[in-house]
C-alpha cells in the first residue's frame, strides 16, 4: 500500500502529537543557516544525481496543510529555483471533494470551491522564475476504493479540456502532465487507463509530454502502522509485470518516475538498473521520485535522514537515470517549511552538490 493511508494506530497518532511541538517550528522563528565555506564531509560530493523537479502538494491529503498564500509560495519558488529546480508538478488538481481550480465540471460533481485558484498561480509563479509546469490530473478516489483504474478516465475527459483552456493556452510555462493515479503492480484497468489519459493530454495540447509515477512494492510498502512487510516483489516480478506495462502504454506515456522509497537501500542498484532497462527497451524516459522524507520511522511523515536521500540520489546516477524530481519540496526541504529538519535538509543538499546561496 502507498504513502496516501493516514495513520491508523491510536497509539503512534497520540506519540505524533506529544512530540510534534519539539520538532516543528514556524518559518519566522528560526533563520535560514548559511553553508560554511568549508565542507566536512567524508564523502565525495555531487556524486549523486541532482534534484530538478519537484511535486507541488495542494491538497495535503496525508502531511499536513501549511496554509501558504502567494507571498509564501513565491518564496518557496526562490528556495526552489537557488537549488536547481527546473520543473514543478501539481501533484493532482484534486483529490475526491477538494480541488485546487474552479472547475466548472467538478464543482457540478459535488467538490468545494477553493478559496484561491492554485493552478494559475503555480503557472504564474513558473513564468517568473522560468520553470517548467505540468499538471497533475484530477483523482476521484474511486481507484483507491475498488482498485479499478478505469473510474479515473471519465471525469479527467473534461477535466483534461478544462484544464488545457484556462490554462495550457494562457501560460508559457505549462508544459506537459502528470497522470497522477498511483499504482505498484500490474492493476486492473491500469494499461487502458494510462493510455486513454496519456492519449487525451497529447492531443489536446499537441503532444505535450506525460509521466506517471509508481511505486514499487518493496518491503516498505506497508499502511502506516508498520515499518516492513514480509512478502514485497522481486526483481524478477518487478521486471515481468512493468515490461507489460510500459509495453502498453508507451506510446502516450513518455517517462516513468519510481517512487524510491519503498524497497531497502541495498536494493536500490539491483531496482533501479531494471526500471532503466525496461525504460530504455520502450523508449521512454527513466526519471527517479526521490521522496525526501523518511519511510523508516513509525511516525509518518518527517524530513529524511540527508544520508538516506543521498544513497538514493548516487543510485539513480549509477543507474544512468535522466532526471531526479522529488515528493517533496515545500514540506520536506523547504527553508521554510513547517518542519525545522527540512531547512537543515535543504542545507546539507546544498552542501554535498556544493551550491552557493
Amino acid at each position: 500500500m502507498d504513502r496516501r493511508l493516514f495513520i491508523k494506530d491510536a497509539s503512534i497518532a497520540c506519540a505524533a502529537t506529544l512530540v510534534a511541538p519539539g520538532i516543528v517550528a514556524h518559518a519566522a522563528d528560526k533563520n535560514t543557516s548559511i553553508v560554511p565555506d568549508e565542507s566536512n564531509l567524508i564523502v565525495p560530493k555531487g556524486a549523486g544525481l541532482p534534484i530538478t523537479g519537484t511535486f507541488l502538494d495542494e491538497i495535503s491529503h496525508d502531511i499536513p496543510h501549511q496554509n501558504w498564500g502567494e507571498k509564501e509560495w513565491d518564496q518557496d519558488f526562490r528556495y526552489m529555483k537557488a537549488m536547481g529546480i527546473d520543473t514543478v508538478i501539481d501533484i493532482r488538481c484534486g483529490y475526491r471533494k477538494f480541488i485546487t481550480y474552479p472547475s466548472p465540471y467538478l464543482l457540478k460533481k459535488g467538490c468545494y470551491m477553493p478559496s484561491v485558484d492554485l493552478i494559475d498561480l503555480f503557472c504564474r509563479l513558473a513564468d517568473k522564475y522560468d520553470m517548467k509546469f505540468r499538471l497533475g490530473l484530477y483523482d476521484s478516489g474511486k481507484y483507491w476504493d475498488t482498485g479499478n483504474m478505469s473510474y479515473e478516465v471519465e471525469a479527467n475527459k473534461f477535466v483534461i479540456d478544462e484544464v488545457w483552456e484556462r490554462y495550457g493556452k494562457k501560460y508559457k510555462s505549462f508544459a506537459g502532465w502528470y497522470l497522477s493515479t498511483e499504482l505498484s503492480r500490474a492493476t486492473k484497468g491500469a494499461i487502458e487507463c494510462f493510455r486513454s489519459l496519456g492519449k487525451q493530454c497529447k492531443e489536446v495540447s499537441d503532444g505535450l509530454p506525460t509521466f506517471i509515477s509508481p511505486w514499487i512494492d518493496g518491503k516498505k510498502a506497508v499502511d502506516a502502522s508498520r515499518i516492513t512487510k514480509e512478502n514485497s516483489v522481486s526483481v524478477a516480478q518487478h521486471e515481468r509485470e512493468w515490461n507489460e506495462i510500459f509495453e502498453g502504454i508507451h506510446e502516450y506515456v513518455d517517462a516513468c518516475a519510481f517512487q524510491d522509497g519503498h524497497i531497502d537501500y541495498d536494493e536500490l542498484d539491483a531496482f533501479f538498473t531494471v526500471n532503466k532497462k525496461l525504460a530504455d527497451k520502450w523508449g521512454m524516459q527513466c526519471w527517479t521520485n526521490a521522496e525526501s522524507f523518511d519511510r523508516d520511522m513509525p511516525i509518518k511523515f518527517f524530513p529524511i535522514k540527508f544520508d538516506k536521500l543521498r544513497l538514493k540520489l548516487e543510485a539513480a546516477k549509477r543507474a544512468g537515470y535522466d532526471k531526479a524530481i522529488t515528493f517533496e519540496f515545500s514540506h520536506f526541504m523547504s527553508p521554510q517549511s513547517a518542519y525545522m529538519q527540512a531547512g537543515h535538509l535543504y542545507d546539507r543538499y546544498m552542501e554535498y552538490f556544493d551550491i552557493k546561496k
